[in-house]
């Protein structure tokens, strides 16, 4: 099952005693500072989590599968995560 927003904010509210708005802002803040940090090509670092890196991918040749007709495909931005140590390791420890 994943987590969704919804499940966040509930459990900031729980946990943190926060008013169901306050956590909602907090963390639709929270993600619209990420969207925008990474839509302008910086990276985002947060220990003991990880880090999430803007990447350019160069144009490349390609294959429409539905008629195998070889074609160009642009260059573009991708977003990739790498997992910290401590993140890891919890995964992997339990």
């Amino acid at each position: 099952m994943s987590v969704t927003k919804q499940t966040i904010i509930e459990t900031i509210e729980e946990e943190l005693d926060f008013k169901p708005s306050k956590a909602k802002d907090t963390i639709e803040e929270l993600i619209e500072i990420i969207k925008s940090t990474l839509a302008s090509g910086e990276d985002i670092m947060i220990s003991g989590f990880g880090k999430f890196e803007v990447n350019e991918k160069t144009p490349r040749k390609g294959r429409n599968p539905a008629t195998g007709q070889d074609m160009m495909l642009k260059g573009r931005r991708v977003v990739t995560f790498k997992c910290a140590g401590k993140l890891r390791d919890r995964i992997n420890n339990g």
